[in-house]
């Protein structure tokens, strides 16, 4: 079972991309696992906020200045997509918060800017999904704001589990991210969404897929997939028999 209807690294092509994340992001070999070897990254990381993950510090590390700053940074490299990466910071504002946060990107110099965020829009989209299962790391109340964004962006959040962290999300360990998309995927859905680009998924998605019995996004995935999409490295025509998506299983 595939989670998106595209394979990231078969379909890489020459291209550069440019990464902002949080200053606490610890899986840049994720990226650089989905990327291929035709695909470039340039990573910048936010400057340092104190206290814990919350709806508080998603909006100081979400802030438009301080994204758009880090954004003036990678103009050196000349990305062709320059990506957000981080999912509670482009989903605390909501659809609108989301949508100024990537104007404000290009604003800053980006030449196409997208958000962890939007491209699980777009990916929800483009799999054809309408129910959501959300798994979080985060508290209950940042939780709540991913499921008003997708309720905003025309999704149905069908379910949410949490595991109620404040920090140290890149250290949460296999089995408890099976226990959290087990607990996500209890309600019917067409798909679960692990949130947290600082959550650990690359290796065993499959392995998600199959315990759960439905496709799994991760946010890392959909970042680096509507990144690439972006960048013209995959095809603008998304042909689920030919990447063989299997969303309706």
């Amino acid at each position: 079972m595939t989670t998106l209807p595209v394979s990231l690294r078969r379909l890489g092509a020459e291209v550069r991309i440019g990464i902002v994340v949080p200053f606490d992001f610890a899986l840049d070999r994720e990226y650089w696992a989905y990327a291929g070897d035709d695909v470039t990254l340039a990573l910048t990381r936010t400057p340092f906020v104190s206290g814990p993950v919350s709806v508080a510090f998603a909006e100081d590390v979400g802030d438009e200045e301080v994204v758009a700053r880090s954004v003036g940074d990678l103009a050196a490299c000349a990305p062709a997509v320059t990506v957000y990466a981080c999912t509670s910071g482009s989903f605390v504002g909501g659809v609108a918060g989301e949508a100024r946060l990537r104007t404000r990107m290009e604003q800053a110099g980006a030449v196409h800017a997208l958000t962890t965020s939007g491209a699980l829009v777009e990916a929800l989209q483009a799999c054809g999904a309408h129910r959501v299962a959300v798994g979080t790391p985060y508290d209950a109340p940042l939780s709540r704001r991913l499921v008003s964004f997708l309720e905003q962006a025309g999704f149905e959040p069908v379910s949410l589990a949490c595991l109620g962290l404040g920090g140290d999300i890149e250290r949460v360990d296999h089995d408890t991210v099976v226990a959290l998309t087990q607990a996500a995927s209890r309600t019917p859905a067409d798909v679960v969404f692990l949130s947290c680009t600082n959550l650990r998924t690359v290796g065993f998605l499959d392995e998600l897929e199959d315990r759960a019995g439905r496709p799994v996004l991760s946010a890392n995935e959909v970042t680096m997939w509507a990144a690439l999409r972006a960048a013209a490295a995959l095809p603008a025509a998304l042909d689920p028999a030919l990447y063989g998506h299997t969303l309706g299983r």
